[in-house]
């Protein structure tokens, strides 16, 4: 999702644990070396799927626990690297290595194999960059193919990952609310755009380093490209302003579709819609009040409980997609 304007700003430095390994690893290439969790037992910090890519030197990008392993890992990936011959290491509960423990209690099964397969992973690349779901097959032996979407799971030897598009937002609005709420997705690494008709709200978050669309005469609605992984929040104190933008709106797939207001304010904006000919079932698309805190009014807890909602309803969207 691309705002007209983009300004150009240093990239915000992460934690190598918040990295996305399987890009880390397509960009680092020859001597990158992948932990890949392939299972769990009673509790765990991530669940199977989770990645780490080790590049020669002994930088990381990734999690598979918070800590506890990783240092093992990478000195482990040096003999991978070096013999050219895959590992399947178990840590926590039934493990052999009794002096690194697993705080939560539990037991993680982690393949480790050295890159060979860069053209899938570009691929992938592709596929993830075009919204596509897919699914990205580790064999034992650490070959790497690419399926259709499927949840993560172990199926005959081969762990089969799910990737999903990740969730991105479309923020309408003006003034501080709009702005929190853009700033805390922003800080976070999330796609989004604001959008808006109000030139010191467009100016101020652009500023910042978010992407912004104008909207004028007509609405840009066709430039998202919203799809079923997109969240629309709008953030108006003039609510004549809505009925316009949520109409257009329940035309795309965005699985989710919010405005703030009160409960008055929410009645009233269905009203105006019934008028507009919106059918029932589509007015039930329509959330409000949004956020998680009833009656948030300061913008930056406002911001917080919405963004709690949008984050908790699309794993949950996740969850029913993989049963």
């Amino acid at each position: 999702m691309h705002g007209q304007s983009t300004p150009h700003q240093a990239p915000i430095p992460m934690h190598p644990a918040m990295l996305d390994p399987w890009a880390s690893a397509l960009q680092a290439g020859d001597g990158t070396v992948l932990a890949v969790l392939a299972a769990t037992e009673g509790p765990a910090y991530r669940d199977a799927g989770a990645a780490l890519a080790i590049h020669a030197g002994g930088s990381f990008a990734g999690a598979i626990t918070s800590g506890c392993v990783e240092a093992d890992l990478i000195l482990r990936a040096e003999e991978v690297r070096r013999m050219g011959q895959p590992q399947t290491l178990r840590y926590g509960r039934g493990s052999p290595f009794f002096d690194l423990r697993l705080p939560c209690g539990g037991g993680v099964d982690i393949l480790l194999f050295r890159l060979q397969d860069r053209a899938v992973l570009a691929d992938l690349a592709a596929r993830r960059a075009a919204r596509r779901p897919v699914s990205l097959i580790v064999s034992a032996e650490g070959r790497l193919t690419l399926g259709p979407w499927q949840p993560t799971a172990l199926q005959g030897g081969a762990l089969r990952i799910g990737f999903r598009p990740p969730l991105r937002f479309a923020v309408f609005g003006t003034g501080a609310e709009a702005a929190a709420f853009t700033g805390l997705v922003r800080g976070m690494g999330y796609d989004h755009v604001l959008l808006s008709h109000e030139d010191a709200s467009l100016a101020a978050v652009c500023a910042a380093g978010s992407p912004t669309l104008r909207i004028g005469s007509g609405l840009p609605i066709a430039e998202l490209q919203a799809d079923a992984d997109t969240a629309a929040i709008l953030f108006f104190h003039d609510h004549d302003l809505e009925p316009a933008i949520l109409r257009h709106l329940l035309d795309t797939p965005a699985f989710y579709i919010g405005a703030q207001g009160s409960r008055s304010a929410q009645a009233a904006r269905l009203s105006r819609l019934r008028e507009m000919g919106v059918p029932e079932d589509q007015l039930g698309r329509v959330r409000g009040p949004v956020g998680l805190i009833p009656s948030s009014r300061e913008p930056n807890a406002l911001a917080i409980s919405v963004l709690a909602e949008i984050v908790g309803l699309h794993g949950e969207r996740a969850a029913t997609a993989a049963a």
